[in-house]
Order: structure tokens, then C-alpha cells, then sequence
């Protein structure tokens, strides 16, 4: 597997080595030792997959806050997303600061955010399945989003007007959200 720095400290695109034959092909997705050769220890303890009918569907900016902050690791199994991750720590040199990645069922890509990020994906493609590992459980009391399009982040979309949930269209701009980190 090939771990590839980005510009944010602690997130990194994964390229799995896929191995192909006339039967189709094969790839190991996850290993704990590789990682650890890295230099990145996680634990991860759920597993969670959406699934977004429609292109432009925006899944974001979430997050879970304080000791039920969450490091993820995404990837889309079947079409292709936008996906994104944005520094949510204050302290940090790089707070507000984002990056995005292309990953898609056709590139094997996944993109490692570690806590104290936020988290969002855009569907390109229609009927996009996305799964993520989580080193924290779930917890709604922690939960908190930004909206997709704030101005502080500014996130360059390459959509003016994305599918949302209602949570998602009305999530606060980062300066009136409470982030936790």
C-alpha cells in the first residue's frame, strides 16, 4: 500500500495495490501492520456504508466532537465522490484549512482523516456506495456538522446547488458552530 502525505497533517490517501488477473482482481483494503510501518496507529471499532442515489448528493461537513471525536478511513466502493476533509482544530497551523480527493470504485483510493477533522463527500456519479472505518463509536450527543458552502472554509464544489438532507442545509457557518476540539 502506498500512504501518501497531503498538505494537512495527519490525512493521507491510501492507495491500495490491487492485483488483477483475467478473473478480475484483488486487494487488501486494511492492514494495521502497513500502517503501523507508517507510523499511524489506529484502532478502528465500526464500520459504516451509505448509499446516494442521485450525482451531486453532499453528504457534510460532519464531525463528532471532544472524547467521541472520530478518525476515519473512507472509501467508495462503487461509483465515484468529491471527498473532503477540513481542519477543525484551532491550535492547529492548518485550522479551516481543507483538501479533497477523487476516490472512486475504478481507483482504489481511500483517504485517511484523523480526529479533530471534519468530514464531507459530493457524488459525481449516480448510485455511489461510500464506506468508512471509525476508531469511536457513534455518538449522536457528540454530533455536529458545518455547512457545505461556508465562506470561512471555502471549499471550491465543483456543484452550485447539491442534494442535501435537511441537517445538512441547515447546519451552522464553522464561527457559530461549537466544534469541541
Amino acid at each position: 500500500m502506498n500512504v501518501v502525505k497531503t498538505k494537512l497533517e495527519g490525512v493521507y490517501i491510501l492507495e491500495p495495490r490491487v492485483f488483477g488477473d483475467s478473473r478480475g482482481w484483488f486487494l487488501e483494503s486494511w492492514s494495521r501492520r502497513t500502517l503501523e510501518q507508517a507510523g499511524l496507529f489506529y484502532d478502528f471499532v465500526q464500520d459504516n456504508q451509505s448509499f446516494s442515489a442521485q450525482k451531486c448528493t453532499l453528504r457534510g461537513i460532519h464531525f463528532q466532537r471532544g472524547d467521541k471525536a472520530q478518525a476515519k478511513l473512507v472509501r467508495c466502493v462503487r461509483g465515484k465522490v468529491l471527498d473532503v476533509a477540513v481542519d477543525l482544530r484551532p491550535d492547529s497551523p492548518t485550522f479551516k484549512q481543507w483538501v479533497s480527493a477523487e476516490l472512486s470504485a475504478d481507483n482504489f483510493r481511500q483517504l485517511l482523516i484523523p480526529r479533530g477533522f471534519g468530514h464531507a463527500f459530493l457524488t459525481l456519479t449516480d448510485n455511489v456506495e461510500f464506506c468508512y472505518k471509525a476508531d469511536n463509536f457513534y455518538a449522536p450527543e457528540a454530533e455536529g456538522a458545518i455547512l457545505w458552502n461556508d465562506p470561512e472554509i471555502g471549499i471550491k464544489w465543483p456543484v452550485d446547488n447539491p442534494i442535501l438532507s435537511t441537517k445538512d442545509a441547515q447546519a451552522p457557518l464553522l464561527k457559530n458552530a461549537v466544534t469541541g476540539f
